[in-house]
């Protein structure tokens, strides 16, 4: 399926040939990583032990944590270990891995912000209706759509970056393997490829952002209807938190893939690299939990059931 050629690694864009500004980087990064590590799994088991919150809206938030989780663990420890290391290499295979589980992390991300965006129309506009129409099978058969879709999407990419054989440079002006990057140094013509994959890309995030558009239409069309204040309040806090993550992944993203790169990489790049795979996954739970009550009162009753288990081991199921 993969053309190696004669290219067995890649070089990644180090931060710098500095020791101490490596060690900088490592500090850095490792502190990101804890906390996106540390948010997104109090997300997780908050939504998975308290049965107040076993509901569509936090049961696809639960799989939106469990996908910026392993996101960011796709790119973020490869960076560390090779500022540690005093080294830029990742193998051929592990170049292949990086490409198809981000593609693959980041579409579903993206198709599900697309669900929880449908999950609010329901709720918000036909509140009568809700429990009948997102039903767990339902649910379940929608993620499982997104996953296998997701799937089909990051094999196709991945397949078509790699079977282009790499003769002249391996060296990739990232910190990460991706596609633009991969393309740029094949020593084949990319050209038609390169357009295959924007007009499939734009295609499938056009359509989905169009799809919340749409539902946020109809959402904010019947929340300005709703006759109470309390009622408008709580509508608002359920919708903000979701639109301000749909907007950091999209924003973040189209600054970092329309944006002209520079060779050799300029630190505006490597910044605008930096936001795209590593803040969103640090700020979701953040922006989910800052105005969330439920999420809120879960978190703290977890917590409580962690550090006094004696006395709040069955309060936390009540």
């Amino acid at each position: 399926m993969f053309n190696q050629s004669a290219v067995t690694e890649f070089l990644l864009l180090a931060f710098s040939d500095r020791r101490e500004l490596q060690i900088l980087h490592v500090v850095i990064f490792l502190v990101t990583y804890v906390v996106a590590l540390m948010g997104n799994l109090l997300v997780i088991l908050a939504v998975a032990f308290d049965h107040c919150l076993h509901t569509p809206m936090y049961f696809f938030l639960m799989n939106l944590s469990i996908l910026d989780l392993s996101s960011i663990s796709v790119t973020v420890p490869k960076s560390i270990a090779n500022s540690l290391l005093n080294t830029r290499t990742i193998s051929y295979s592990g170049c292949v891995a990086q490409v198809f589980l981000f593609f693959f992390l980041t579409t579903n991300n993206f198709i599900v912000l697309t669900l929880m965006a449908y999950d609010r129309y329901v709720a918000i506009c036909k509140p009568l209706y809700y429990k009948t129409i997102m039903n767990l099978r339902l649910c379940a058969q929608m993620m499982a759509g997104a996953w296998f879709f997701a799937l089909l999407y990051s094999v196709m990419h991945t397949g078509n970056t790699f079977w282009l054989p790499f003769c002249s440079s391996n060296v990739i002006d990232k910190f990460f393997c991706d596609v633009p990057q991969i393309l740029s140094i094949s020593c084949s013509d990319a050209g038609i490829s390169e357009l295959l994959l924007l007009t499939i890309s734009a295609c499938l995030y056009f359509i989905d952002f169009l799809f919340i558009v749409v539902s946020y239409f109809h959402i904010f069309s019947a929340v300005f209807k709703i006759p109470s204040k309390h009622g408008r309040h709580k509508a608002y806090t359920t919708c903000l938190p979701h639109l301000t993550v749909i907007s950091l992944f999209i924003s973040t993203g189209i600054i970092a893939y329309v944006k002209p790169s520079s060779h050799p990489p300029a630190v505006l790049d490597l910044i605008v690299d930096v936001l795209y795979s590593v803040l969103p996954p640090v700020m979701n739970p953040v922006i989910y939990s800052m105005r969330n009550k439920e999420i809120k009162a879960a978190i703290r009753k977890l917590m409580a059931w962690k550090f006094f288990p004696q006395t709040k081991l069955f309060s936390f199921w009540l």
